[in-house]
């Protein structure tokens, strides 16, 4: 569907990335710090089968072309997109608004459909619109919003949510009347460590013996860890990190989280191996066939951590493969925060800090809106009064640098309004 909405302007809604030129996405979302917006990665969980209709995520992006003329022929060029998603459920997102679906129904309020903007299954912080470099920010995200406003009301979507937003476009949003919702993730933040007991010696001395007696046992079960990046990742490894995956989610049944295809995992080789980072657990008698994986990607100075997977249960492997070993390449490789991806509860004992990330929402049904507007400021202050009683539970010694972060992480949260 195109509609004219200014002389110089107009608007396509599209179901398939395949749609829009690699080059012309890529040239808006590379500059991006996070890598899950990038064509590549959306386009696998497009023609995979993990992001359709079917699995309750139509994809359904905005984008923004600048139409001119050369040598008096039409052209057009890609100025913006919101890649975007009509849920029928709230399953794969990581931010648990299921109280608000629940409300709803009292009310008798629709909450299905919702269009919702992240990554799919990606509880990573950095959504934001794609704006071309050069272009009028604040009167591209207007139009877009005005465009998202008109499709919510043609097609009776109850709201529009955009999770894990990068904090810079928040406060965008906020100013478009866009209300936050805080959470929290768990990062690691680099602080100038040259060596892994560099980081180490940030904990107590309890927690550094702790850490140090984990990776031991890793290593008395005969087991040697391999980092692999890139070009050097054997094409067998991705086949084989869907079984882990899958055994792992399979292990929590309907709480498992199992979104991804095979064939998912088997499109990421070989374009776009240069961001995935695999941390392999082999035996020492067989050092071609791992018992157990973590899978990472890493842009930049970024290292994200997504799923993990074993043969058999190994004391301390997955401590190891998920939180210690990618620390350790990081360092090596100047890595300067790391996402681990969610849960909390045996992170924070590692190095983790809570930090705040946010959500942004518009509700269309007036009596939603009002509830959630009067709401969320307390709502908010509960997260802010949890994640200081995390952080004041970190095992580091006392004006550790991991402490120093997290108190100023929560110092400019005071600062926020929301």
């Amino acid at each position: 569907m195109l509609e004219s909405l200014k002389p110089h302007y107009s608007v396509t809604w599209v179901n398939r990335i395949a749609d829009i030129p690699q080059a012309d996405w890529d040239a808006l979302a590379m500059p991006l710090k996070t890598p899950f917006f990038e064509w590549e990665w959306l386009n696998n969980m497009e023609t995979s089968g993990s992001t359709t209709a079917r699995t309750g995520w139509l994809p359904n992006h905005l984008t923004i072309w600048r139409e001119h003329s050369t040598d008096n022929l039409p052209q057009r060029s890609l100025v913006a997109i919101a890649p975007l998603y009509v849920k029928g459920h709230s399953y794969g997102e990581f931010v648990f608004d299921q109280q608000w679906a629940e409300l709803a129904g009292r009310l008798g309020i629709e909450y299905y459909p919702k269009l919702l903007g992240m990554s799919p299954f990606t509880p990573a912080e950095g959504y934001r619109f794609l704006i071309a470099p050069g272009e009028n920010e604040d009167e591209l995200t207007a139009l877009m919003i005005n465009a998202i406003d008109h499709f919510c009301d043609r097609n009776n979507i109850s709201g529009c949510h955009f999770l894990y937003a990068d904090p810079e476009w928040k406060r965008l949003m906020e100013r478009h009347g866009f209300n936050t919702w805080l959470h929290h993730s768990f990062i690691w933040q680099n602080q100038g460590y040259q060596t892994f007991e560099d980081y180490l010696t940030g904990f107590n001395a309890n927690q550094r013996r702790n850490i140090k007696r984990e990776r031991k046992a890793v290593e008395k079960a005969g087991l040697v860890l391999k980092t692999w990046n890139g070009d050097e990742i054997p094409e067998s490894l991705f086949s084989l990190m869907y079984a882990y995956y899958g055994d792992t989610c399979d292990k929590f049944g309907w709480w498992g989280s199992k979104y991804l295809t095979k064939k998912f995992f088997e499109q990421l080789y070989p374009n776009y191996a240069h961001r995935v980072v695999f941390v392999a657990a082999y035996p020492e008698y067989d050092p071609h066939n791992p018992v157990g994986m973590s899978f990472c990607l890493t842009k930049g100075t970024q290292l994200y951590g997504r799923y993990w997977g074993s043969s058999d249960d190994i004391d301390c492997l997955h401590f190891d493969a998920c939180y210690y070993t990618p620390i350790e390449w990081a360092i090596h490789h100047g890595i300067q925060t790391f996402d681990p991806g969610a849960g909390g509860r045996h992170k924070k004992r590692r190095g983790f800090p809570a930090t705040p990330n946010y959500s942004l929402h518009r509700f269309y049904h007036p009596r939603l809106a009002q509830i959630f507007r009067t709401y969320i400021g307390e709502v908010n202050e509960m997260e802010q009064q949890e994640m200081e009683a995390i952080n004041q539970d970190l095992p580091f010694k006392l004006e550790s640098s991991a402490d120093e972060f997290a108190s100023q992480r929560l110092l400019e949260l005071e600062k926020e309004k929301f």
